[in-house]
């Protein structure tokens, strides 16, 4: 049964896709969606945050007081690669360094349309490049992201295979979208429970991120890539998603690659509930179990 806390915050997530979806352009989006997603996860305490240039690319660190310094979470927003950006999830991300208990290195990633694929995955393996260049060790990084940042995180795995560098830890893709013709069962089947993301607005996204692109090209749709090689996989979602059927066919076609993976789905909860961390059990819950899972193979 989801906690009263779920089931009021499910209420205002109604509203504020009514809302985002109403904008009548692009820029009123990016706004409407900066103000909510600034206030869905509680801020932290003991967390400084710091602008950098990761390589050219726009990033924000988040260090807490007891994190390691040594270690990084390289973390890639959610919206659609449309929306959203590393400055509306620092409450986010900065909850995530301690959990994890070491730095988180958010990357502010071009956006469509402006920016149409290959943007966003070419700025974020800049930006792991960027890490290491600094010194820190491939086996003490890890990338994790949300929605278009879920696929985002298993993209760039393959890109950074595919280019013969040193690979993170592992990958923890949160409702990752990896589809971008939303042709899983679940856009069906869950369209009377999720109140955030639909098929129309998906194709819309889709179609500025692709601008001619391929929908299929595994570096935007990573559900068609070639997952042999790329480190250990947690992905986390909601039973009421559209988008479930995105992980659980990501998670069997990387299993049957070999490659080791958890998914774990979370009944009754919507579209990257953890951005609620702080203000809902369950999605303090699903932070507490990324980190158990992410800190030994991080070597913390």
């Amino acid at each position: 049964m989801a906690s009263p806390e779920a089931l009021a915050i499910k209420e205002q997530l109604r509203l504020l896709s009514e809302t985002v979806g109403g904008a009548q352009s692009v820029e009123e989006q990016r706004a409407q969606y900066e103000m909510a997603a600034s206030m869905m996860t509680v801020a932290p305490d003991g967390v400084a945050w710091t602008e950098v240039d990761a390589g050219g690319v726009p990033a924000i660190w988040a260090d807490s007081e007891e994190g390691s310094s040594d270690h990084v979470v390289m973390y890639v927003h959610g919206g659609g690669y449309v929306i959203g950006s590393a400055t509306g999830y620092r409450n986010f991300t900065g909850q995530l360094a301690c959990a994890v208990g070491c730095r988180v290195l958010s990357v502010d990633y071009r956006l469509a349309p402006e920016h149409p694929h290959p943007a966003a995955v070419d700025d974020s393996t800049t930006a792991y490049r960027w890490l290491l260049d600094q010194g820190f060790g491939a086996d003490r990084l890890a990338v994790s992201g949300d929605s278009a940042g879920g696929g985002l995180t298993v993209s760039t795995l393959l890109k950074l295979r595919d280019d013969g560098t040193p690979l993170p830890v592992a990958g923890v893709p949160i409702s990752p979208w990896v589809d971008m013709e939303a042709i899983g069962e679940s856009m069906t089947t869950r369209a009377d429970v999720d109140v955030i993301v639909n098929e129309i607005g998906l194709k819309d996204m889709a179609e500025m991120f692709l601008a001619g692109h391929d929908a299929r090209d595994p570096l935007a749709a990573p559900l068609y890539g070639d997952f042999a090689g790329i480190p250990p996989l947690f992905i986390q979602v909601g039973d009421e998603e559209t988008l479930l059927d995105d992980s659980t066919r990501l998670a069997e076609s990387a299993a049957a690659a070999g490659v080791e993976v958890r998914l774990d789905v979370f009944p009754e909860m919507q579209h990257v509930f953890q951005l609620f961390t702080g203000n809902m059990p369950e999605a303090d819950e699903a932070i507490a179990q990324i980190s158990a899972w992410l800190r030994p193979r991080l070597g913390l």
